[in-house]
């Protein structure tokens, strides 16, 4: 085997002889670790999130910890690189810079391999280390974070020193070829960025996109290492101009210009990527595929402006200039384009069927899009570093400390563009004003290259103000059409594909609805939007990043019960942590409940938090209530720096496709949730079942299961779900308590204002007792920090505008353990004859406004059971009243609804012949109205198989039945034809089961066991 591995790289070692073959592999594999770069990048960005949070001073640390690192190294490699080049001039041989390199390249890969554990030996460290208080515990986490990602980010800066250098043949050599390194190093970034966020991390999760990563990096180290270890030492050096000191550092005093202009585009292109995403969250909505396609669209980019560089044959001097000076015309030019972007994104959209293959081409396509906008200007951003390299290398030899140096002040001003461009400007102003800062920074750093090369003088630098004042006074960008979330809508509507002038004038200006607050905070746009609705009343919605996230009127139930419900059943009330503040109603019911002593509630966004003094008539003035508190914070980093116990949680954020909700959702914040629960308390989710699969709901459930030994599941309004997840399994079978609970004055209050005025009407909401879903024991993954597949899955069910089910849980133990601890079926029990029609009444009224429509088995069962309760009519009008709002293409509903009552009968079922058809559509009720506090009978939907009749005799086989009955010799002839045409009518007319009844069975037998591939 050892025999083997030397001749394999023998022969590599010969193969790579080559001065081009050398320059070729270098290249190739340049491109390999560009890709590796952005996968590392995105996945310690997730690794961070759990110990900083992803707040966006987290962001922004973890984003500048990179960048700086990034810096160091090319400044560190860059006299590195001078002093292998000093040392191996003196000593008469080649610099063996490529031998370094390799080494570096297997370190890298050696640390990405290790990262999981020296991961997780800093999250412990931090536990240990004391958090005096949030800010010195962020500052230590943040010194964590810093020892991390610090040296291999370092490590990273070696790139572009060591291999301009170690491979330019010439001066004249350098910057063709130091192009050819940038731009291919870029390529690769660009791959890494859309493969990290699209297939590498869904795929592999985050520790093995790491080991992936790793083992690219170590085999590009392995292939430098021969590269660099050659037996006759081809290696060259560009030569260092005569009158350079080969061992002193590069001078940069006469050239500060040069670096200057490197460090304004850094920061104005890491201050318009920043400006973008934020756009493109408007645009396309604030998931993870947007932040990688505008992120892979800008590197791409810079890649090809960089690639452009080295097919030049001769570099004019007044290049450099026009370059700056036409970007700046471009930005400009932009400005008046990028206020459209909701617009023609949404055009773009309604191109596209919601189908699983079109998900690749919509972002394809929206990918292209981006090109065709910001491609230019970004492309002519790549071109800007090479040319600035062109003109100092003319001036300075040393070209690895050259290179170093110059990326080095590069990466510093793209550090700065992410904390301040890309951070602290937004806590003062909006998109378009940061937008301007960007373009007045290259349109500075035009000025300071045309002094430069062409000696412009005072008057002439003067003559350039102008510009600068007409940038300050551009028109603000429309506020009204940025936050309008065109992505969400399903139709297009009227005037769509008129034109935006046109589209606006008459859908947007004319519009009822009113703008009356619109901030872009360092997290989120954030709006706050008065709906008229078509009765002449009025609601308000907080719009974050173009997503309403809470309406006064549509979401007030949801909002106001997510905090009721728990209350209602925790043994305490007294200590909550709510997740999310939105329009505050959940907030203000909770405190609002008389044994409430403090509420703290966890708010990522400064927007929304100021946006509440809208809010404060509809949420009972939430935040001026005593002892509640507001901590503005990853709720993630604040629950687990938290020591506390809590006797109720409450999670708002309700769509796991949003770029950071996900973690709410994964198994260690819920394990950390648990922890944090007090004995006897209650976790609310907020969760729904519109834009999303029913794979994602099995996600989440199987997620929470994991954790939750006790969970529950309620509905609050239309589409809408709340996840319970109790510490003990007690108060969530204490119907008794919950009742009286609800019948104190203050509870009673909460939960009128949310239109439930009864026990039964309560009781309706529960869905999935608890116990059941750990009952029917579905398998499969489950959403992890380390293994985040959450986004991914939600964001292709929003992308296809699905509508969720809950798994099918009407078979076996789980429909067993469902009807026993079905509290409304326990509480109908223990009323007996006391359980009044009006109870009934209240309990289908309740279930109609939901739209899963569980008022139809109730309805059904009290058929079956008093079919002639003269109430039945009343229940009969909310049911029909359902199926006309959410089933409009049910053409026989009162008939279904009468048909479904045999399943609760086994005698009326086997009474009853049917069709296939009838039995199939029966079995599909059976699995889409399977209700736990009115569960059907399996042996009624048996029956109703048993009956089914699809198939007559033929005559055929009625004239030989009549030729072979029994004494047919003796029968008397004169009454034998009118016998004979009785028997074969009657014969004729005779059903009995065929294939589609025998099949029809076998799938609802299924059903009853778990599931149907027909039914389910």
């Amino acid at each position: 085997m050892l025999t083997h591995l030397t001749t394999c790289t023998q022969a590599a070692r010969r193969f790579l002889r080559s001065s081009s073959m050398t320059r070729a592999a270098a290249l190739v594999l340049t491109l390999l670790t560009g890709f590796t770069g952005l996968v590392y990048q995105v996945t310690w960005q997730k690794y961070l999130a759990t110990l900083l949070g992803s707040h966006s001073e987290a962001t922004a640390a973890v984003l500048g910890i990179f960048l700086g690192g990034l810096s160091v190294g090319y400044s560190l490699f860059g006299v590195v690189t001078s002093r292998l080049v000093a040392r191996a001039e003196a000593s008469g041989s080649a610099p063996r810079l490529l031998l370094a390199y390799g080494i570096i390249e297997a370190v890298i890969g050696c640390y990405a391999l290790l990262f999981p554990w020296l991961f997780r030996a800093a999250q412990s460290a931090s536990f240990v280390l004391p958090h005096t208080n949030a800010g010195v515990g962020f500052f230590i986490d943040v010194c964590l974070a810093a020892l991390l990602i610090g040296p291999p980010a370092v490590m990273m800066g070696a790139t572009i020193p060591l291999l301009t250098q170690a491979l330019s043949r010439s001066l004249e050599d350098a910057t063709r070829f130091h192009a050819f390194v940038y731009g291919l190093n870029t390529v690769g970034a660009f791959a890494g960025a859309l493969a990290a966020s699209f297939v590498v991390i869904p795929k592999l999760g985050l520790d093995g996109a790491l080991v992936a990563m790793g083992t690219i990096n170590l085999f590009a180290g392995f292939i430098y290492g021969l590269l660099g270890m050659r037996d006759d030492a081809q290696q060259t050096a560009a030569p260092a101009l005569p009158d350079a000191e080969p061992d002193a550092e590069v001078d940069i005093g006469g050239s500060w210009m040069y670096l200057a202009v490197a460090l304004l585009v850094g920061f104005a292109m890491m201050t318009l990527e920043t400006t973008l995403i934020r756009i493109g969250a408007l645009a396309f909505g604030s998931s993870h595929f947007t932040f990688s396609m505008v992120v892979a669209a800008f590197v791409l980019c810079i890649a090809v402006g960089g690639l452009s560089v080295s097919s030049l044959t001769r570099i004019p001097k007044m290049y450099l200039a026009v370059n700056l000076w036409a970007l700046v015309a471009l930005l400009v030019g932009l400005y008046f384009l990028l206020p459209q972007a909701n617009y023609w994104v949404f055009v773009l959209r309604t191109a596209f069927m919601n189908l699983d293959v079109a998900f690749y081409l919509y972002y394809g396509a929206g990918f292209a899009l981006l090109l065709a906008v910001i491609g230019l200007p970004v492309l002519l951003s790549g071109v800007t570093l090479p040319l600035i390299f062109h003109h100092l290398r003319e001036e300075y030899g040393e070209l690895g400390s050259l290179a170093g140096r110059l990326y080095s002040w590069n990466t510093v001003g793209s550090l700065l563009g992410a904390l301040i461009g890309g951070y602290a400007l937004f806590f003062w102003f909006d998109l378009h004003h940061i937008y301007r800062f960007a373009v007045a920074a290259i349109m500075l750093a035009a000025v300071l290259i045309t002094v430069r090369l062409f000696n412009w003088r005072a008057s002439a630098v003067a003559g350039v103000l102008p510009l600068f004042i007409g940038l300050a006074l551009l028109p603000p960008w429309y506020s009204m059409m940025m936050q309008i979330g065109l992505f969400r809508m399903e139709d297009p509507p009227p005037d769509l594909y008129t034109g935006y002038k046109t589209f606006v004038e008459r859908q947007i200006t004319p519009s009822e609805d009113t703008l009356v607050s619109y901030e872009d905070d360092p997290t989120a746009t954030v709006s706050v939007r008065i709906l008229k609705s078509p009765t002449g009343g009025e609601s308000i919605s907080i719009v974050v990043n173009g997503k309403v996230d809470g309406n006064t009127a549509g979401d007030f139930v949801t909002m106001g019960f997510l905090s009721v419900l728990p209350a209602l059943m925790a043994d305490s009330i007294e200590r909550a942590f709510i997740i999310g503040l939105g329009t505050g109603v959940s907030v203000g019911e909770l405190a609002a409940l008389d044994d409430s002593k403090e509420v703290i509630v966890s708010e990522i966004s400064p927007g929304v938090i100021r946006a509440d003094e809208f809010f404060a008539p509809y949420n009972l003035h939430a935040l001026s209530r005593p002892g509640v508190s507001v901590v503005r914070s990853d709720a993630y980093r604040s629950l687990t720096r938290s020591t506390e116990k809590f006797n109720v949680i409450v999670a708002e954020p309700s769509n796991p496709w949003v770029t950071g909700v996900e973690m709410l959702y994964s198994r260690e914040f819920l394990q950390l949730a648990h922890d944090r629960l007090a004995e006897g308390g209650v976790y609310a989710q907020w969760i729904h079942t519109y834009e999303t699969s029913e794979e994602t709901v099995a996600l989440v459930l199987r997620t929470y299961g994991s954790v939750f030994k006790h969970i529950s599941v309620w509905e609050a309004g239309p589409m809408d779900l709340i996840i319970l997840g109790f510490k003990d399994k007690g108060p969530a079978i204490d119907y008794h308590r919950m009742i009286e609970r609800s019948k104190r004055p203050d509870f009673k209050a909460a939960l009128e204002r949310m239109g439930i005025t009864s026990t039964a009407a309560l009781l309706a909401k529960e869905f999935l007792p608890v116990g059941t879903w750990h009952a029917a024991d579905f398998e499969g993954p489950i959403h992890t920090l380390y293994r985040p597949i959450l986004s991914d899955i939600a964001g292709r069910a929003f992308f296809r505008r699905a509508q969720a089910r809950v798994p099918y849980t009407g078979f076996g133990k789980a429909a067993e353990v469902g009807a026993h601890n079905s509290l409304l079926r326990q509480y109908i029990d223990f009323r007996g004859k006391r359980f009044t029609d009006e109870d009934r009444l209240a309990a289908i009224a309740q279930a109609c406004t939901q739209s899963r429509g569980y008022c139809i088995p109730l309805l059904a069962k009290w058929i079956s059971e008093s079919p002639n309760s003269e109430a039945i009519a009343l229940a009969r009008a909310s049911a029909l009243n359902w199926f006309r709002a959410v089933k409009p293409e049910e053409r026989h509903p009162k008939r279904l609804i009468d048909a479904m009552s045999v399943l609760y009968s086994r005698e009326a079922a086997a009474a009853t012949p049917q069709t296939p058809e009838t039995a199939s559509r029966l079995t599909q009720a059976y699995a889409d109205f399977y209700y736990h506090a009115a569960p059907f009978s399996e042996d009624a939907l048996l029956a109703v198989w048993s009956q089914c009749r699809e198939i007559t005799k033929p005559i055929e086989v009625c004239r030989a039945e009549w030729a072979n009955r029994p004494n047919a010799a003796f029968d008397d002839l004169a009454g034998t034809a009118e016998a004979q045409k009785r028997f074969l009518t009657e014969c004729m007319a005779e059903t009995f089961a065929g294939p589609k009844c025998k099949d029809g069975s076998r799938e609802a037998k299924k059903l009853l066991t778990g599931y149907s591939s027909k039914f389910n």
